[in-house]
């Protein structure tokens, strides 16, 4: 028997481990009560691009960034949550360009020349939003003397700590929970700029997911944002709905990227 899989590691932190634990047992419980076989505990021994691509992926989270860009992604958009966080309403997000705080530099424009610090090339809130904010800087021309890619929000946030980049544009809703959680790190930065706005990163499933069990998975959905025996996990978690959504919903992150492209700055350099 094909044993399914359930991710939800896009907003993980480890303080947050226990809300998407919660989550999921809910979850799992209501799809088992409809007869889907759903696993019972999630899964965090892979990457998230790994999981992604697995087409035994019942539920998860993933950028729409790559969703749109590489073609190989074979997921459906189940619903897009909606974070009770600044400037993520209404199933939106966007990312704070950040630096130090004893950076005196006061604005963007300043950091011609410097280090930048991205999370994947492939991300759209480390990546595709905060080339489109230095496209209009750049002048068709590197902007940037470095860019490194850190593999993680967390650790781009490290890099600007620890003097390994300057700048860096963080995921709001991982800077809302960095601020929640790591306060002491956070207090050692300060936001130069926002990015652009998006939607925020779909919940999905595989492609090869049946339809009956999609249905499936948007009631169970419906049923957790609703339960208020959950209301402390999704606190945890700043998710204050889901909504009904597709995979057209994010088409506008190629819009962003054709920006770019057509002010002469493809990439983040």
């Amino acid at each position: 028997m094909t044993r399914l899989i359930a991710s939800l590691g896009m907003y993980d932190h480890p303080r947050q481990y226990d809300a998407n634990d919660a989550v999921w047992a809910a979850l799992s419980r209501a799809l088992r009560a409809r007869g889907i076989d759903a696993p019972p505990e999630l899964d965090r021994s892979r990457p998230i691009d790994q999981v992604w691509r697995d087409s035994n992926l019942l539920f998860g989270q993933a950028c729409g960034y790559p969703l749109v860009s590489e073609p190989d992604l074979a997921l459906r958009v189940i619903g897009v949550p909606v974070y009770d966080v600044p400037d993520c309403e209404l199933g939106h997000h966007l990312s704070y360009i950040v630096t130090r705080r004893d950076d005196s530099a006061p604005a963007l424009t300043n950091y011609l020349g410097r280090r930048a610090a991205i999370n994947s090339r492939r991300s759209n809130t480390g990546f595709n939003l905060f080339r489109a904010a230095i496209a209009p800087l750049a002048g068709g021309r590197p902007f940037f003397g470095e860019v490194v890619e850190t593999g993680s929000h967390r650790a781009s946030v490290s890099a600007l700590i620890w003097g390994d980049a300057d700048v860096a544009a963080i995921d709001a809703v991982t800077f809302a929970a960095l601020r929640r959680y790591e306060p002491e790190v956070m207090v050692g930065l300060r936001v130069l700029a926002k990015t652009p706005s998006s939607p925020a990163p779909p919940f999905v499933t595989s492609l090869a997911t049946e339809r009956a069990t999609v249905v499936a998975l948007r009631a169970a959905l419906a049923e957790i944002v609703a339960d208020p025996a959950l209301a402390p996990a999704r606190d945890a978690l700043f998710l204050s709905d889901i909504r009904p959504a597709s995979v057209h919903r994010f088409g506008m992150l190629r819009d962003v990227e054709r920006r770019a492209v057509s002010a002469g700055y493809p990439q983040l350099q």
